[in-house]
């Protein structure tokens, strides 16, 4: 496997544990994105259940599960909307085979830990007539194969295909003062992403037309963008604001320029239009329907950050101190991208200035919060295999 490959799938990783800067207590964006898609999930899974191919087994993946309650969040709903159909219909309750798939480097043991009170909740809530629920874990890249031929009955991912398996080639020390694509990114860089994009979805949708029964569904939440430029602030500000930081730094003396020019991220945020033309060139499956919505970085925002001030140094202005809301809202983002991104940067710059880094982070997160209406843009497209 090439080297970069192979380091992309170590270090791309969400913060494990359930400590203050983990993945599990800060991810209350992703949370919220899967309760504004539950309705086409639920309309996707009810529809293949209901087509008249009734089985015994309903096997339900998760690509990109990650760590924390998130995991089996999706899963639950999923099964609560099986579950109240059979009722509806006076069908009785399948067996429920639940795969849980996410890189090597995951923090599954997170997951395994909750699942006895996660089973003990399914029985209670659903009562005696409920089918047995097997939950398994699945190690890998999406971007290859998973799971033997047509065993899929649902496939579920969000806020994952997003990352690309790999850094573009050509793009370490061409986008200059950038970490991701930016309006100052050259064509080329835009277009090496671009395609890397396109070759890894394309490699996914062949992998799970393969794996999944034939009128198999799968409902795809990726952070996305609706602007056609890929360049666009709907999908690279966060990123931009995160350069800001690390050149900042580097004007500090405190990172070296060449280490923040070799520094790229392994991620492309694709528009409607884009998902929809490798569906069709891939050919494999039917596009239901596709949606944009969007939420705002304020969405990350908890009621339990008394912490604050370890990330906000003094403004040298007092009147331009941000008021309360503004500096919460500044610090619970800058705490969401540290739980993405965090081993990512360390694994590049290293652990000792990490700290100062989402600091710096944080005053630009801050001052901009309270002066724009900063959202992420999220794609969601529902699929069936049709071949």
């Amino acid at each position: 496997m090439h080297e970069k490959i192979m380091e992309v799938f170590q270090v791309l990783h969400m913060n494990g544990g359930v400590g203050e800067k983990s993945y599990a207590n800060n991810s209350l964006v992703q949370k919220k994105v899967i309760s504004m898609t539950k309705p086409i999930t639920e309309e996707a899974i009810i529809n293949h259940y209901i087509s008249g191919k009734f089985s015994t087994t309903l096997a339900i993946a998760d690509l990109g599960c990650s760590s924390g309650p998130n995991s089996l969040f999706v899963v639950t709903e999923l099964i609560k909307s099986v579950h109240k159909i059979c009722k509806k219909l006076n069908l009785e309750s399948p067996e429920f085979q639940l795969y849980l798939n996410d890189l090597t480097s995951n923090d599954f043991n997170a997951i395994f830990e909750t699942l006895p009170s996660f089973q003990e909740n399914l029985r209670t809530q659903m009562g005696p007539n409920f089918g047995p629920c097997f939950v398994m874990g699945v190690p890998g890249s999406f971007y290859g194969r998973l799971f033997p031929p047509n065993t899929l009955h649902f496939v579920h991912s969000s806020y994952s295909l997003q990352w690309l398996s790999k850094v573009p080639e050509g793009v370490e020390n061409n986008n200059k003062g950038n970490i991701y694509l930016a309006s100052t990114s050259p064509p080329s860089v835009v277009k090496a992403y671009k395609e890397q994009f396109q070759s890894d979805f394309s490699v996914f949708l062949k992998c799970r037309s393969k794996e999944l029964v034939d009128g198999g569904s799968m409902v795809l939440t990726i952070l996305g963008r609706q602007n056609q430029d890929p360049t666009s602030k709907d999908g690279c500000y966060i990123w931009e604001l995160m350069a800001m930081a690390l050149n900042q730094m580097v004007s500090e003396g405190v990172i070296d320029e060449r280490k923040v020019e070799s520094f790229n991220i392994p991620q492309y945020t694709p528009c409607p239009s884009e998902l929809r033309e490798e569906v069709e060139k891939e050919g494999s499956f039917k596009v239901n329907k596709v949606e944009v919505s969007q939420i705002p970085w304020s969405a990350t925002t908890t009621n339990n950050n008394n912490d604050t001030a370890f990330y906000i140094n003094e403004y040298d202005d007092e009147e331009d101190y941000p008021n309360d809301i503004n500096q919460n809202n500044g610090y619970c983002v800058a705490k969401c991208m540290r739980a993405v991104a965090e081993p990512l940067l360390v694994s590049h710059f290293g652990e000792a200035i990490i700290d100062q880094v989402f600091r710096t982070y944080t005053q630009i997160l801050v001052h901009r919060m309270s002066k724009e209406n900063t959202h992420f843009f999220n794609v969601i497209i529902s699929l069936t295999k049709t071949q």
